[in-house]
């Protein structure tokens, strides 16, 4: 696997509000390359390019909040590119807004007007998909709708190839659908036995009725799920990916967090 990797801060969030250089350090002695944010923890954007440049890790992306994106558009996407990212995602969308509702043309609409201001900063946005972007709207996948609406100039895919597994779909082929569209891949293994339970987004902090039924979902390090890994790996190449993204939203298994990060990227050195 040629690509360079980097590691979704999520992944470690504690780690990172409790010692923030310093889990940096570990993520960079483990080999990662560079990073994606998943907020600041307090930190200025010129002191974190201080750390990251003394560290060597490329701060490669960040996923922002939409309704964040939406509200200060021009100060965020600002605040990124003095950390020096490349790209920055819309990560999720509560349900209020996701496809189905009568406010999902207004994302579409905002999330055009999103890219236009990254690209005014020499970044761009990316859409970084769950798997309720699977729905029908027409007989075409909500995510299909959306990069059918929106251009590629403005938005560009960050598939998540986990998600795309727990919809059904098979990941690599959904990379290879939107080759030179897909410059950084999410990398997450799981496992799923049997069907999809309806209590799912609790797992990546998001609070759910407490009286569905539980899940049996869990989200594993590289290698220790049912993803076919080196599928996903080949098809990320041949789709035009510049980088993959390692990402586990919970720990499992009985490893840290930290943890888990390793044993993913040990899991990619192996292949």
């Amino acid at each position: 696997m040629n690509l360079p990797i980097a590691l979704q801060l999520y992944s470690v969030r504690e780690d990172m509000e409790a010692d923030f250089r310093g889990t940096l350090e570990k993520v960079k002695a483990l080999g990662y390359d560079g990073v994606e944010f998943a907020g600041l923890y307090g930190k200025e954007p010129e002191e974190i390019r201080m750390i990251l440049d003394e560290l060597a890790l490329v701060p490669l992306s960040a996923h922002i909040p939409y309704l964040e994106l939406i509200a200060d558009t021009s100060r965020i996407i600002s605040d990124y590119a003095k950390i020096g990212c490349a790209y920055i995602a819309v990560p999720y969308l509560t349900e209020e807004y996701r496809p189905g509702t009568v406010l999902f043309e207004s994302v579409i609409e905002n999330i055009k007007k999103i890219g236009e201001a990254a690209n005014r900063c020499n970044m761009t946005l990316l859409y970084h998909n769950h798997d309720f972007e699977f729905v029908k709207i027409n007989g075409k996948y909500a995510l299909d709708v959306l990069y059918e609406a929106v251009p590629s100039t403005l938005l560009q895919t960050e598939i998540d190839t986990c998600w795309v597994g727990v919809a059904g779909e098979n990941p690599s082929d959904y990379l290879l659908k939107y080759e030179k569209r897909a410059p950084v891949v999410h990398l997450k293994d799981f496992f799923l036995p049997g069907k999809k339970p309806e209590q799912m987004y609790e797992l990546i902090g998001i609070e759910e009725d407490k009286k569905k039924e539980r899940s049996t979902f869990e989200f594993r390090p590289l290698g220790k799920g049912m993803q076919d890994m080196p599928s996903v790996l080949e098809a990320s190449e041949k789709a035009g990916a510049k980088w993959v993204v390692v990402e586990q939203d919970m720990p499992s298994m009985g490893f840290s967090s930290m943890e888990c990060a390793k044993v993913s990227m040990n899991y990619l050195k192996s292949l």
